[in-house]
């Protein structure tokens, strides 16, 4: 089974409120939300990579922060390693995305109320106990 590096950032706002993105109709996963990420490169830091993706998903810059969490899920033949980091916005936060069609900021608690891509679920779910200071 082939293992698929990918980061994701977990955008927190001063209120607490965290970033969900939800993935556009034609992509993998679509409607489902998620994080705002993807994979790492060959050769790629994952903070660089995850500096990458938000740029190129999100049109903004970020700084990596700490790591939440890592967990590996089974999706179909892969098995995805999810790395989340928390991250901030050093410009404007992102108003859209190139793989999502909807953005929405959420409380930890309200974080359960959408429907979550299998890989980011465990993040999820310890966000919702354990909320992230900006």
């Amino acid at each position: 089974m082939d293992t698929v590096e990918v980061v994701a950032a977990v955008a927190v706002r001063q209120d607490g409120t965290i970033l969900a993105c939800r993935r556009a109709a034609g992509r993998a996963s679509a409607g489902l939300w998620e994080f705002p990420g993807g994979k790492v490169e060959h050769g790629e830091r994952a903070s660089d990579a995850l500096r990458r993706e938000i740029r190129e998903e999100l049109g903004v810059a970020a700084e990596v922060g700490d790591l939440i969490t890592r967990d590996v899920t089974v999706v179909g033949d892969l098995m995805i390693d999810l790395t989340c980091y928390r991250v901030s916005f050093t410009t404007a936060e992102p108003s859209g995305s190139t793989d999502h069609d909807a953005l929405q900021w959420l409380t930890p608690a309200d974080l359960s109320t959408l429907d979550w891509a299998l890989p980011d679920r465990p993040a999820v779910n310890l966000l919702r106990v354990d909320q992230p200071r900006p």
